[in-house]
């Protein structure tokens, strides 16, 4: 009886040791994109993040902001300039908006500016739709960003 349990306790260990080293084994540096632009990549070192992670088949991606450019007072082309980032960043993943599993959205006005955003993101997103979940928030990350757009995308099956 004594040997069992000093079996079944050494194999506890041995997979609690395999499960704390598992998420290290998840950030493979070429499972990790960074930003293509030096001043960003910059940003992004600095900051410590990067803008899709690869884990698998699962693409998760950094959260995209939009807002108004400088002499915009429409916020539909900042929103689709962040759909069109997202889109580039799931190219680069070996993905499309079709693979796009789930959508998390931060709003600062979120009753103001969602039929707006609602109506650019129908342009991208289509049926079988992902999921969805828009937050309304105080204030995010960049001062001048009215959403920020965050999704995670499953690699098609080749």
């Amino acid at each position: 009886m004594r040997t069992m349990r000093k079996r079944m306790m050494a194999a506890t260990a041995v997979m609690a040791a395999g499960l704390i080293a598992a998420p290290a084994a998840a950030r493979e540096a070429d499972k990790v994109l960074m930003t293509e632009h030096p001043q960003g990549r910059a940003f992004q070192e600095a900051v410590g993040y990067s803008d899709a992670v690869i884990a698998g088949d699962t693409i998760y991606l950094s959260g995209v902001v939009a807002g108004l450019a400088k002499g915009e007072t429409d916020l539909a082309p900042g929103y689709d300039r962040a759909f069109q980032m997202i889109a580039a960043t799931l190219a680069r993943a070996g993905a499309s908006w079709d693979d796009v599993v789930d959508i998390t959205t931060y709003h600062t006005d979120i009753g103001a500016h969602i039929d707006g955003f609602v109506a650019v993101k129908n342009k991208y997103v289509k049926a079988p739709f992902p999921t969805w979940t828009a937050i309304g928030v105080s204030r995010l990350y960049e001062p001048t960003a009215v959403v920020e757009i965050k999704v995670v995308a499953v690699k098609p099956r080749t």
